[in-house]
């Protein structure tokens, strides 16, 4: 492994052989050949290394996963269709009806609406907490049928840190599994095993592939979690009658991320296409330069943008006095908070919606995160099925703009969003 995490983003994930494509080829394939059925059956088995479908894996998506897993420190990885399909296999890897998680409520909309709904008509209850929650309330909510614990790095869009001290103590207290959504940090900026988490989760659709070309998603397995034995995880513990009664927990590390594979990704089929996987294997492969660029342009947009009248205020993990200011620093590297910029305009709704018809650079998208800057108005689009009151629960306030700021030059970004913000108060 290489010791410079600028080198894995480059180098890790695909090795050629002496006369082999120098790029990662993209298999194009849906099944793979062999030559008797032995060597086929020794692969359902999981007594041998390979590939025979591509729902279960594939070349293209094995370089992808490599080196995902190899930038935050993982002992594996499960390449998805979406960051919302990595998010839901991470979840129904450990629960089941009649289950219940704890997750934060800061989360991004589409995750909150996953967990406060759909997963709830299947049984599996979410229990919200905040960062400021204390730990006693925070522990009152587990029971014997509590699974797992769901941070955000930073919270899309509340810009929130995850208090990972905290949770991971009371994860490790109650041998649950804490797993963290590390989209917006990435590995470049916060590496959550790090911290005490165990499986980390991403959107590659952001700044991974950092594009806008591919949607897509990874689970990450951190290989330091302990299920054998753990009476909270039967599922890991007892012959699986789906899969020739293997006991997962007896696979020791990487336990997690095989089930998920060979039965959650069996069974659901929410595997990444190959040609998505080359394009963001191309584009991790630009990260380390791309987000500490990101995060400059952020932080400078976020002190010009303080003093405007036209804001209320502006949320940004990397100014200094910003309630999360310190987590920044504790767990972000050098407190660079990434490209996502949060604000208030005064004028609600009516205000936002002249502030981003002004704007020319950046453009309104139901995107965040790729290399282009984009806006978006949460509380009339990605939030829109949130009522007001689960709105300001989840951080998003119906007057809170969302800049995903990119890696054009700043002289650029501040002209266009002071110059939007000008002619608000006109």
């Amino acid at each position: 492994m290489y010791k410079s995490l600028d080198t894995r983003c480059v180098q890790c994930g695909y090795e050629p052989k002496n006369g082999e494509p120098r790029v990662q080829p993209i298999i194009q394939s849906t099944t793979f050949a062999y030559d008797t059925p032995e060597e086929m059956g020794d692969l359902f088995d999981l007594k041998k290394a390979g590939y025979f479908y591509t729902r279960l894996g594939n070349p293209t998506l094995g370089g992808l996963e490599d080196k995902i897993s190899a930038l935050e420190g993982g002992v594996g990885a499960l390449a998805t269709a979406s960051g919302m399909s990595a998010t839901t296999l991470a979840i129904l890897n450990v629960c089941s009806a009649g289950d219940n998680f704890i997750s934060l409520s800061t989360i991004y909309g589409g995750t909150y609406n996953l967990f406060n709904v759909t997963l709830r008509k299947l049984g599996i209850d979410c229990r919200f907490v905040n960062n400021h929650t204390p730990a006693e309330e925070i522990e009152a909510l587990i029971d014997g049928k509590t699974r797992a614990i769901f941070l955000e790095t930073i919270a899309n869009p509340a810009g929130t840190v995850a208090d990972f001290d905290k949770f991971a103590a009371i994860a490790r207290k109650y041998g649950i599994l804490l797993i963290c959504d590390n989209t917006i940090a990435t590995p470049c900026l916060s590496r959550p095993f790090e911290f005490g988490v165990n499986v980390v989760v991403h959107a590659s659709t952001k700044y991974i592939d950092g594009h806008a070309t591919s949607v897509g998603g990874i689970i990450v397995d951190g290989g330091n979690f302990v299920f054998k034995d753990n009476p909270r995880y039967p599922g890991f513990n007892v012959p699986d009658d789906s899969y020739h009664g293997m006991v997962f927990a007896d696979c020791g590390a990487g336990a997690y991320i095989l089930r998920a594979r060979v039965i959650g990704m069996r069974d659901f089929g929410a595997q990444m296409a190959p040609f998505n996987a080359f394009l963001t294997m191309l584009g991790a492969e630009t990260l380390h330069l791309r987000m500490p660029r990101h995060s400059d342009n952020a932080l400078a947009l976020a002190q010009a943008m303080k003093s405007h009248p036209a804001v209320e205020w502006v949320k940004y993990a990397g100014l200094e006095g910003d309630e999360d200011h310190e987590r920044a620093l504790k767990y972000l590297d050098g407190g660079r908070a990434a490209g996502m910029v949060s604000f208030g305009i005064r004028g609600g709704r009516k205000a936002a919606s002249e502030f981003q018809k002004s704007l020319k650079l950046f453009r309104i998208v139901t995107h965040i995160a790729d290399a282009r800057s984009c806006v978006l108005h949460p509380a009339s689009t990605t939030h829109r099925q949130l009522s007001d009151a689960d709105l300001e629960a989840a951080g998003v306030p119906a007057n809170l703009i969302r800049l995903s700021v990119g890696i054009e030059g700043i002289e650029d970004i501040l002209s266009d969003v002071i110059g939007a913000l000008d002619a608000t108060l006109k």
